[in-house]
């Protein structure tokens, strides 16, 4: 386990012990810094040790198999947040992280061995064992979160941190740790003081560290034995080359193992019979939010943007974060003023005193902050939380890094189609008539085929045509594992969604899954892939005899059809499919739609909706199957007349041709009545209303504007009996809570006026007082033709005709 407090001390190694005084270097052995792990106070205190020490090398807590990536540490186009990324070679899914910030001592120390030319090593236990030890599990995590040995029994971990802050009397370990180090450890890069005040920050906690080994045994981490066992012979070797001038920067629990007495045999023994598994290694851009703890990371902070600031910030920490918070406020249209800052720094520094600390932390500067620039509200604070406190900052990493080739090849994509990897979520609207669009759009769907989850489709605000779309994008540091695992499919992302969408096709048994893979096909791009899937999708079209299945295959087969024609893709196989399932769906639908159920009945209702919107957007189509308008209405037909249907679909069925102009008025009112006869009983009548005019179809207008209509379910709801009017109301009141307010008041006016009754006086314009005109007052709506013309550019007839 590695803890979240820093101690150190100087010891002789495993062969002997002497702690450093506060005033002198012992030669007689390494120098053991203890550290938490992303701890600015930490950093600082690591690098003044260094800078003061000047060791002839370091040594760091993290996989022995990263050291030929240190040097891309110095690389200028490296920045931090960034983090080590092993993967095993035949499984990518098996992966762990080593995240560092700029303000995590790991950094410091290796960024100050680089500057000094002094060489510097990771000496943990390697990741081919770590990894071999890992149960491999979706969107890898760290290595300090790594599972252990199967059959091990799983105690309680001790977070030391926590356990040092309540033996004070605080409540709180982070405001402990701030009060402890990051408010008194020593300050600035440079140093500037020498070794006895460099380490007096680690030698006042070392002890400490080792009492809490003593009392709590392994704390939880039975494998840290392992680790620990591997780190002193690692330490032995380096000292056998540059003997005890040796610096290790490691997490402070380990501190007190590595300065014990053990033999090399011992340690040995631990590791004989370790399983092992071939890795690869890389560096990758991290975030400040998967720093977080609340992330799931085992050794995460709960502040990663705070701690940053306090470590880049030199002078006047507090002045200086309020006056980032008062201009991220404003950008948020929030009125906030220099008088804000100034009475906001002013707070902060009395609630510090107030509290006995010595300098105002993260919770004086939040208080202070929800007090007077967000005027007590939790709202505008969250924000301030999300951004600065926890923090969006993405790493970069420079090209040189090793990386796979997909990963390469989707970073040449990245650049060619400016489609820079954010870890914040931005929308991202595409207009597929570009080309540029057009491929960024094609590029996100082959990620999404291979489980690389970039974007994510929304719908869009501006138009609902099919030359548009809109994607909500965020990249987060564990897709770099998603593109490590697609790897297995090709070495570009063309090759390898089509290699994985090929393969999709064989192994897929259900028929909604490959015209789901054809849709997915033709949004990605990937002809090479559409004649395999094709095959796939004739065979299970015609193996299927289910009309469910059926009907959940066609609205996919029917949107790919529709964005083949805008993405000019030969679809002549794919509209046959369409059309023979079409054919088949009108033939078997009819008997499928008796003797159903209630739950049954609502599903299938569903996929008469979607099969009458697919049906549509066939005969929309350059080629649409000769008579299927005709037979679709007879089907709807028979549905809608025929008593032994459910009442749901009956209803939808009527409403769906009444909407198309393929049933007469009088005819659907004739349809209603007899599904509301008194010889019906009440709970298929109120399920024959759901169906006519629930949900989002518009049907409360529709009985808003059709007084008969209107007129019969009233008729009908006031006529059932008291004993069953108890088991249609929650029917009902689903069918009518769905309204648009203005809906349902307009629809309780009508039923309280009352019918209107024959020869009823009506105004100038036709309309009975509180009612609705009979039909289009064509000299009114003439009137308002020559504003509509001037809003949307458009001449007059005349001047059309003319010009």
């Amino acid at each position: 386990m590695t803890s979240p407090a820093g101690t150190a001390a100087t010891t002789g190694g495993a062969a002997t012990t002497g702690t450093v005084g506060p005033g002198h270097r012992a030669a007689a052995g390494p120098l053991l810094l203890g550290v938490r792990h992303h701890g600015p106070g930490s950093a600082r205190a690591v690098l003044a040790a260094l800078a003061a020490a000047r060791p002839a090398a370091v040594l760091i807590e993290g996989p022995p198999e990263g050291d030929a990536l240190l040097p891309l540490a110095a690389d200028p186009r490296m920045r931090p947040p960034v983090a080590l990324l092993a993967h095993a070679v035949d499984d990518p899914g098996r992966a762990s992280f080593w995240p560092m910030a700029a303000f995590s001592p790991e950094w410091v120390a290796i960024r100050w061995a680089l500057d000094h030319d002094v060489p510097v090593r990771f000496i943990d236990l390697p990741a081919a064992h770590s990894l071999a030890l890992k149960e491999p599990e979706p969107g890898a995590g760290s290595e300090e979160t790594a599972g252990a040995r199967a059959g091990e029994e799983v105690t309680p971990v001790v977070d030391p941190i926590r356990v040092l802050a309540e033996t004070a009397g605080y409540d709180d370990p982070e405001r402990w740790w701030e009060d402890v180090v990051e408010h008194r450890s020593p300050g600035g890069a440079g140093g500037g003081s020498d070794a006895g005040d460099a380490l007096a920050p680690f030698v006042a906690l070392a002890e400490a560290m080792e009492a809490l080994r003593e009392a709590y045994g392994d704390g939880g981490q039975p494998r840290d034995a392992v680790r620990e066992a591997y780190m002193r012979i690692q330490l032995r070797t380096a000292r056998k080359e540059f003997g005890n001038d040796v610096a290790v920067v490691c997490g402070a629990w380990h501190v007190p193992a590595l300065a014990a007495r053990t033999t090399l045999a011992a340690d040995r023994a631990l590791l004989k019979g370790l399983p092992k598994v071939r890795t690869d290694l890389t560096w990758v851009p991290w975030t400040h939010r998967r720093l977080a703890r609340h992330s799931g990371y085992g050794a995460g902070i709960d502040s990663p943007g705070w701690y940053g600031h306090l470590f880049d910030v030199a002078d006047r920490p507090i002045e200086r974060w309020m006056t980032k918070v008062a201009g991220l406020l404003r950008e948020e249209d929030r009125f906030v003023s220099t008088a804000h800052v100034i009475e906001a720094v002013r707070l902060a520094e009395t609630l510090a005193a107030l509290r006995g600390r010595p300098l105002a932390g993260l919770g004086e500067t939040t208080d202070a902050v929800r007090a007077v620039m967000c005027e007590g509200s939790d709202v505008p604070l969250a924000l301030v939380r999300d951004r600065l406190i926890v923090g969006e900052t993405l790493g970069e990493v420079p090209d040189t890094a090793p990386a796979v080739p997909l990963q390469r090849d989707l970073t040449r994509s990245q650049r060619t189609l400016r489609l820079k990897p954010e870890a914040s979520e931005r929308e991202l609207d595409l207009d597929l008539r570009k080309e540029t669009d057009a491929a960024r759009s094609r590029l996100l769907h082959r990620l999404r085929l291979l489980d690389v989850g970039w974007g994510d489709p929304v719908a869009g605000r501006g138009s609902t045509g099919t030359f548009r779309e809109s994607w909500r994008l965020s990249w987060q540091p564990e897709l770099h594992v998603r593109v490590a695992e697609a790897g297995v499919w090709g070495t570009t992302v063309v090759t390898a969604a089509t290699a994985k969408a090929e393969s999709g096709a064989v192994v897929a048994t259900a028929l909604a899954d490959v015209t789901a893979l054809a849709e997915h096909c033709l949004l990605a791009g990937l002809p090479d892939a559409l004649p395999v899937v094709m095959k796939a999708l004739a065979d299970r079209a015609a193996l299927d005899a289910d009309v469910g299945h059926l009907a959940d295959a066609l609205p996919a087969l029917a949107r790919s059809l529709r964005y083949g024609d805008v993405r000019s893709t030969d679809t002549a196989a794919l509209a046959e499919v369409a059309a023979g399932l079409a054919e088949r769906i009108c033939v078997g639908l009819p008997p499928a739609c008796t003797g159903l159920d209630a739950d049954g009945a609502e599903a299938l209702r569903r996929q008469v909706e979607a099969v009458h919107g697919a049906i549509g957007l066939l005969l929309a189509g350059t080629a649409p199957a000769e008579g299927l308008r005709e037979r679709w209405d007879a089907v709807l037909h028979k549905l809608a007349a025929r008593g032994t249907v459910a009442g749901i679909i009956r209803g939808r069925a009527t409403r769906l041709l009444l909407d198309e102009g393929r049933l007469a008025e009088d005819e659907a009112a004739r349809l209603m009545g007899l599904a509301l006869s008194p010889g019906t009983l009440p709970a298929d009548a109120a399920a024959w209303i759901e169906g006519f005019v629930g949900g989002a179809s518009g049907g409360g207008m529709l009985l808003v504007h059709d007084e008969r209509l209107l007129g019969l379910v009233d008729a009908w709801l006031t006529g059932v009996p008291a004993e069953m009017f108890t088991d249609v109301l929650p029917l009902l009141r689903r069918t009518f809570s769905a309204y648009e307010p203005g809906v349902r008041r307009s629809l309780g006016e009508l039923v309280r006026r009352g019918p209107v009754p024959e020869g009823a006086r009506r105004d100038d314009v036709g309309r009975v007082p509180g009612g609705f005109g009979p039909g289009l007052d064509r000299a009114r709506a003439d009137a308002v033709e020559p504003v509509l013309r001037l809003l949307i550019g458009r001449r007059s007839e005349p001047e059309e005709a003319a010009g």
